[in-house]
């Protein structure tokens, strides 16, 4: 089938390489005019591990094209993709649909045949509805159909998300939408990967802000347990084990650390917020998610400067990742941010390692020198503080870092050393919701 896939961020081009590997034809548009002669160059506007690959093969196959002209990508196309920016409204938190309003007219505009039109962005409840108006205003002939059809990708592990998803989620109700939407998606079919759950259009769109909040609330709940373990003289890393073996819970996304971030539990939790309360629907559960999680990263700077005696003035600090989770580069919300704020302002020097978030982290931070590797970090620094649980930062020599630090004080915030593997190595432990070792 042949697919435009309108915006080039994260969404849509992940979602475009992977259509396109499963032998369909895609033409990924974006107005960035510098954005799609890099991609013409396989330069990737983000960081996702095998992406680079991914393209490179299927522009080879002659499956994948880029292109800024709408008109010529949408061109007798069976589906168009909406996958541009729903970033969070000032003021209300809201989500910007202007992008996605502006996409729809333009591709109506352009339409050529009777297509579906499909919103991959993640939006409120009731845009499709909009969507739908808007074509049936500017193309009343089209024939046009509008789906829902939610990401559930994550970063760092998106494609094989993609490949091998838990479900795929299609709103919509009409028999030849459901069609197209069947072809689309039937060479999952294959691997015996995914069910296709096909809903109302409205449904869809509020089952993927269900998810993220639901997976929110999970991360929240476990850090405040991990607050109560460090007062009662309990393991959080055993009590997540303990009850993520009940299959009712599961384990995952119960792992204790300095809160969540990113592009999507933020922005999507507000949006949900401001959807419930225009509706009269207070959230009450989600609403203290958000503001649990907020708090949590500037008090994992007070942690910090806990361990290294309660007075950081003058002192330096070595930061090991800034990125809000391995293997991206997405700096948005990331909890690196509060903490290297908090540690900022209580009179601290800061300098920091990130295997692929340098370039994104130095664009939102100031007076942080950026190192090269984990131990130049380390070299000097009054304490070294793990942030994000890069791959990279799992088997450090520790002698090495011991030796390095002016101070032997190691803050591992994702829990990614057993506390006496630490103090083997001669350096001062600070977990998460682990007992104190007085």
């Amino acid at each position: 089938m042949r697919i435009a896939m309108i915006g080039t961020g994260y969404v849509g081009l992940v979602s475009g390489a992977c259509f396109s590997d499963f032998g369909h034809e895609v033409v990924c548009v974006d107005k960035d005019a510098r954005k799609i002669e890099l991609l013409h160059q396989n330069v990737m506007p983000i960081y996702e591990p095998g992406l680079d690959a991914l393209v490179a093969s299927n522009v080879k196959a002659g499956r994948l094209s880029f292109t800024t002209d709408l008109a010529e990508g949408v061109k007798d196309a069976d589906a168009v993709f909406i996958a541009v920016g729903t970033p969070s409204r000032r003021g209300d938190g809201h989500a910007d649909l202007s992008y996605v309003f502006a996409a729809a007219r333009e591709i109506a505009e352009n339409l050529t045949k009777p297509s579906v039109i499909v919103t991959k962005s993640t939006v409120p409840v009731g845009t499709g509805d909009e969507v739908e108006r808007i074509i049936a205003e500017v193309a009343p002939e089209s024939g046009a159909k509008v789906v829902s059809n939610p990401e559930f990708l994550r970063e760092g592990a998106a494609i094989e998300d993609f490949k091998r998803p838990d479900r795929v989620v299609v709103g919509t109700e009409d028999e030849f939408a459901r069609q197209v939407m069947r072809e689309i998606y039937r060479p999952l079919s294959l691997n015996q990967s995914a069910p296709i759950l096909f809903t109302g259009r409205r449904t869809s769109e509020l089952i993927k802000y269900a998810a993220n909040a639901f997976l929110a609330v999970k991360i929240t709940f476990i850090n405040e347990i991990a607050d109560l373990c460090e007062q009662v003289g309990a393991d959080v890393q055993e009590v997540s084990r303990g009850i993520g073996m009940d299959n009712r819970i599961g384990g995952k996304f119960l792992h204790a650390g300095p809160g969540y971030g990113g592009s999507c539990f933020p922005k999507d939790t507000l949006a949900l917020m401001k959807t419930a309360a225009d509706n009269d629907t207070p959230l009450r559960i989600v609403e203290a998610t958000v503001q649990v999680n907020d708090a949590r990263k500037r008090a994992m700077g007070r942690k910090v400067i806990k361990a290294m005696g309660g007075d950081v003035r003058g002192k330096t600090v070595g930061i090991l990742g800034l990125t809000f989770k391995p293997n991206t580069d997405d700096m948005r919300d990331a909890p690196s941010l509060s903490i290297i704020a908090a540690l900022q302002d209580a009179g601290a020097t800061v300098k920091a390692y990130d295997p692929e978030g340098v370039e994104q982290a130095s664009k939102m931070l100031t007076d942080v020198e950026f190192v090269a590797n984990p131990y130049a970090a380390a070299d000097g620094a009054d304490a070294l503080v793990i942030v994000t649980e890069w791959d990279a930062f799992r088997a450090l020599d520790l002698t090495r870092i011991k030796n390095s630090l002016k101070s032997p004080i190691l803050v591992d915030l994702r829990n990614i050393y057993p506390p006496a593997e630490l103090e083997r190595a001669g350096l001062q432990y600070t977990g998460v919701g682990k007992p104190s070792r007085d």
